[in-house]
């Protein structure tokens, strides 16, 4: 199959490459000259556009782009998608963006004849260069069926979460518990350490009780708990902080629209927002812990 990808950055690049492993031809657009060119030399082809991207012979054009209004630009502006791409064509968009900016950007591809997915991921770079990335996918089910063996090429776990926007209402849901949950955690975590707690022992007692969770038992935030996670290596790698940041913005915000009271999540982005006014916001989001933590924060 002919794909087009636009969006070739830490998570957009695995997944076209992830793309070309499966067997499919790829015509790729980004930014970045050397983005373009990894993929070229992996086997795609570079357009000058995303006109001229839409222009090709392509049956389906997957983007992965930073946020709303760069979506919106790619798919509504003037040389963009949608003035060029020929009725039928599938759309897959899988970036971060609010519920509502994901249903305006569908009803217009619609209204010309291009069904379109919003198909966010989660399982970060790691996923995304393993091919085991989770799809939340929103639209009509007839779109799913023909998006689901392409994501499929990209990732393990392809859930249809229902209507246009559904998509974006899971990711922002699920990583706003996360946001929360880590903060959970850190906050135990360092409450047990400065009562004189060994914090390997305690994550051990929490990791077989009731206070159980991801953020404790895969992805622990103290320092010498676990290894091969972000607070094994000074919390470089992993999720950043500004990326937790801006997904909890735009839970915030679809709750404000959806007059739906979301008070942790609230709190959860004031204490990130925190943490990256210190200058932290490219440290992974388990760093939170050292807002909390007596010593080394």
């Amino acid at each position: 199959m002919h794909i087009g990808f636009l969006g070739l950055g830490n998570m957009g690049a695995p997944m076209a490459c992830n793309l070309l492993k499966a067997g499919h031809r790829l015509s790729v657009f980004d930014l970045s000259a050397a983005a373009v060119a990894a993929l070229v030399e992996a086997g795609a082809t570079a357009v000058a556009s995303p006109a001229a991207l839409a222009q090709t012979d392509v049956e389906v054009i997957i983007t992965m782009l930073p946020a709303a209004p760069h979506v919106k630009g790619v798919y509504l502006g003037a040389d963009g998608l949608l003035a060029n791409v020929r009725p039928g064509v599938l759309l897959i968009d899988s970036s971060t963006i609010d519920p509502l900016s994901a249903r305006e950007v569908a009803k217009a591809a619609l209204a010309q004849g291009n069904p379109m997915l919003d198909a966010p991921v989660s399982g970060g770079t790691g996923g995304a260069l393993a091919g085991t990335l989770t799809f939340m996918a929103g639209g009509a089910p007839s779109a799913f069926e023909r998006a689901q063996p392409i994501l499929a090429a990209m990732g393990k776990n392809i859930v249809h979460c229902g209507g246009t926007g559904n998509g974006q209402v899971a990711k922002v849901a699920n990583n706003m518990l996360l946001g929360i949950s880590m903060i959970g955690v850190a906050e135990a975590m360092a409450l047990g350490v400065a009562l004189g707690m060994d914090a390997s022992v305690l994550a051990g007692v929490i990791n077989t009780s009731s206070g159980r969770c991801w953020s404790s038992d895969t992805y622990n935030p103290f320092p010498g708990v676990m290894d091969n996670v972000p607070s094994a290596r000074g919390y470089s790698g992993g999720f950043g902080t500004d990326l937790m940041l801006k997904d909890l913005g735009l839970a915030t915000e679809a709750a404000k629209q959806a007059r739906q009271p979301v008070l942790l999540g609230a709190v959860a982005q004031q204490l990130y927002q925190s943490l990256s006014q210190q200058g932290n916001g490219a440290l992974d989001f388990s760093a939170i812990i050292n807002l909390y933590r007596k010593q080394e924060a």
